[in-house]
């Protein structure tokens, strides 16, 4: 389920536009790994820009993912959500 175009490969490591992640989960887990390899310092300034701009993308991935997720919920719900539990309700 893998989508290419333009002959991208899947790998995230290229040089130019690295690919869109296939998913929410795959997006999470390479930030996770950005995010551990800038925390451990280790990164050259360049590296560490270059991570902190992959990052950013992706942190923008997922917000577009949760956003679609959402969106079906308010479908589903008919436009009106509904907390998942009856503490977060408040009153």
């Amino acid at each position: 389920m893998v989508k290419k175009t333009n002959g991208d490969s899947t790998n995230a490591d290229n040089a130019g536009s690295p690919a869109t992640p296939a998913s929410f989960e795959e997006a999470m887990a390479e930030l996770a790994q950005l995010v551990t390899q800038m925390e451990s310092g280790q990164l050259p300034l360049e590296a560490s820009v270059a991570a902190y701009a992959r990052g950013s993308e992706l942190v923008k991935f997922c917000a577009g993912q949760l956003d679609k997720v959402e969106a079906q919920v308010k479908v589903f719900e008919g436009d009106m959500l509904k907390p998942f539990a009856d503490d977060e309700a408040g009153l």
